[in-house]
C-alpha cells in the first residue's frame, strides 16, 4: 500500500497559522493545502485495512477501576463491538483480547461492506492482544498495513487513530504521543502503554494508532475514566511479538523466574537500607523454580535485568516475560547492601500461580501482642477452613485490634506471618521470641502471606494507639 510522509513542521504550521487565517482574508499558503491533501491521502491509504469486529458469542469482562476500555457499552455501541486491523494480506487481523472476549468466531466487516466470519486463532489476556483470521474466496489477498517500530516513538510525535467509535465506521482522529511507558492502568498484567490525546471512544478498542508514515505503532486499548484526551495504546513491538506467537502456536509462552515482587515504599526502603528507586523487592521465592535454584532469597532487591534498570514490579515482569523458557537472564541484586550477580535459566511460566507451603505445626496456642495489636494462632484445620487457607501449618493472625499498629499497616485476620525481621518463624514461640528481642518502640519488618501471595510490611508501634479492645 502507498505510504504518505507528512513533515512534523508542517503540522506545527497548521496549529499556529490557521487561527490567523480564520480571522483574515489572506489566502492560505499552498503548503497548508498540501498538508491537508497529505492527511486525506494517508487516511484513504490506511482505512481499507481497518475492520469492525463483533463477537458472535462472547463473555465481556468488567473494566478495572482506573482505566476504562473504549468498547465498554455506550450509546449506539453493542457490548464487545470494537475495531481491528489487517496486518497480513492473507487475512490476519490484530485486535484486543477484550474485544473478542471468549468467542471462537467473530463477525468482521471491511470498509468495502464485505462481511466475513473470522476465527479467533489465539488470544493473550496478559497483554490484551488477540488475532483473528478471515479467509476470502479464490485465495484473494486483503489490504494490509505495515507494523512500525514503537521503540522509536517520541513524546510530542504526531499520531493518527482509526476505528469505529459508536458504530461510526473508520473514524479518523489526530493527536500526539502524550507519554510513553505508562503502567498501573490496571487493565492487563504487562503494561507499557503509549498515552495519546488522539480521540479514542467506545468502539475504538483494537483499532490501530498510526505514525505519519502510515505504520501501526500501537493498538488503541483504553481511556482514563473522568478525563478527556487521555487514551492508551499497546506498543506495536509488544503486540507484534505476541501476535507472531499466536499465529504460529495459538498461545504465548513466556519465561518464568519464580518469584513474588513488590514496590519499595519509604518504610521498606528504610528497613532494607536502600533508596526507593534502587530496584524491586523480592517477597517470595517459589520452591524448585529457577530463582530458588540459583539462590535468590526473599528480601533481595533486584536492580537490573540484562543490564536494564528495574524501577517497578511491572518493568521487572515485562523484562522477564520478554525472554523465552530455557533462555538465560542476568539478574543484579542487593542483599544486605552488597551487590550480587546471577545468571539464571528461565523455565516456562505456569498457567496457575505457585504457592508457598508452610511447615508442620507444633502445639496450637493463641497469645495477644498488645503493642502490635494482633492475636495469633498456630494454624489448625479448623482455622485453615475458616480463613480459606490452603496451607496446613504456620502462624495465622486471628484478630487485629482496631486503631493498632497492625491495623494501620493493613494486617488482616487470616494473614499468615512468615518472617519477623528477616527471620523465619514457624511457631508462636518463635514469633514471640523474635518480637520480644526488640525495643517496643522500634519498627518491625514482617513478611506476610495473603491469598497465597507473600509481601513485606512495616509495623510502627509507637505511632498508633489502639482505640478499643473489641
Amino acid at each position: 500500500m502507498r505510504r504518505a510522509l507528512i513533515p512534523v513542521t508542517m503540522l506545527a504550521m497548521v496549529l499556529i497559522a490557521l487561527p490567523a487565517f480564520a480571522k483574515s482574508k489572506v489566502a492560505i499558503p499552498q503548503s497548508l493545502l498540501q498538508l491537508q491533501d497529505a492527511l486525506i491521502a494517508l487516511a484513504d491509504d490506511v482505512k481499507p485495512a481497518v475492520v469492525n469486529i463483533s463477537p458472535l458469542s462472547q463473555t465481556q469482562a468488567e473494566p478495572k477501576p482506573r482505566g476504562s476500555r473504549p468498547d465498554h457499552p455506550g450509546p449506539g455501541t453493542p457490548p464487545g463491538t470494537g475495531s481491528g486491523f489487517i496486518f497480513n494480506d492473507s487475512g490476519y487481523i490484530m485486535t484486543n483480547n477484550h474485544v473478542v472476549g471468549d468467542a471462537d468466531e467473530v463477525e468482521v466487516r471491511l470498509s468495502d461492506k464485505r462481511v466475513f466470519t473470522g476465527k479467533v486463532i489465539g488470544r493473550d489476556g496478559d497483554t490484551d492482544v488477540a488475532v483473528v483470521k478471515i479467509d476470502a474466496k479464490n485465495k484473494e489477498t486483503f489490504p494490509a498495513v505495515a507494523i512500525g517500530d514503537s521503540s522509536k516513538l517520541k513524546v510530542g510525535q504526531w499520531v493518527i487513530a482509526v476505528g469505529n467509535p459508536f458504530g461510526l465506521d473508520r473514524t479518523v482522529t489526530v493527536g500526539v504521543v502524550s507519554g510513553l511507558g505508562r503502567e498501573n492502568v490496571n487493565l492487563s498484567r504487562y503494561e507499557d502503554y503509549i498515552q495519546t490525546d488522539a480521540s479514542i471512544n467506545p468502539g475504538n478498542s483494537g483499532g490501530p494508532l498510526f505514525n505519519l508514515n502510515g505504520e501501526v505503532v500501537g493498538i488503541n486499548t483504553a481511556i482514563l475514566n473522568f478525563a478527556q484526551g487521555i487514551g492508551f495504546a499497546i506498543p506495536s513491538n509488544m503486540a507484534k511479538e505476541v501476535a507472531d506467537q499466536l499465529v504460529a502456536h495459538g498461545n504465548v509462552v513466556r519465561g518464568w523466574l519464580g518469584i513474588g515482587i513488590q514496590q519499595l515504599t519509604p518504610e521498606l526502603s528504610d528497613e532494607f537500607g536502600v533508596k526507593e528507586t534502587d530496584g524491586v523487592l523480592v517477597n517470595e521465592v517459589f520452591s524448585g523454580d529457577p530463582a530458588d535454584k540459583a539462590g535468590l532469597q526473599p528480601g533481595d532487591i533486584i536492580t537490573k535485568v540484562n543490564g536494564r534498570d528495574v524501577a517497578t514490579p511491572a518493568t521487572l515482569a515485562k523484562l522477564i516475560a520478554q525472554n523465552p523458557p530455557g533462555g538465560n537472564v542476568k539478574i543484579d541484586v542487593l542483599r544486605g547492601g552488597k551487590p550480587m550477580h546471577y545468571t539464571i535459566q528461565l523455565s516456562e511460566r505456569p498457567q496457575k500461580p505457585t504457592t508457598v507451603k508452610a511447615t508442620p505445626p507444633e502445639e496450637p496456642q493463641a497469645k495477644p501482642e498488645p503493642v502490635l495489636g494482633i492475636l495469633i494462632d498456630e494454624l489448625t484445620p479448623e482455622l485453615a477452613d475458616q480463613y480459606k487457607l490452603k496451607a496446613t501449618a504456620g502462624i495465622v493472625v486471628s484478630k487485629v485490634i482496631k486503631g493498632s499498629a497492625a491495623d494501620a499497616a493493613g494486617l488482616r485476620e487470616g494473614d499468615m506471618i512468615l518472617e519477623v525481621e528477616r527471620t523465619k518463624v514457624k511457631t508462636a514461640k518463635e514469633f514471640f521470641e523474635s518480637v520480644n528481642h526488640r525495643p517496643e518502640e522500634n519498627k518491625l519488618l514482617l513478611r506476610i502471606s495473603r491469598e497465597e501471595r507473600a509481601f513485606f510490611i512495616v509495623l510502627k508501634p509507637g505511632e498508633v494507639q489502639p482505640s478499643d479492645s473489641n
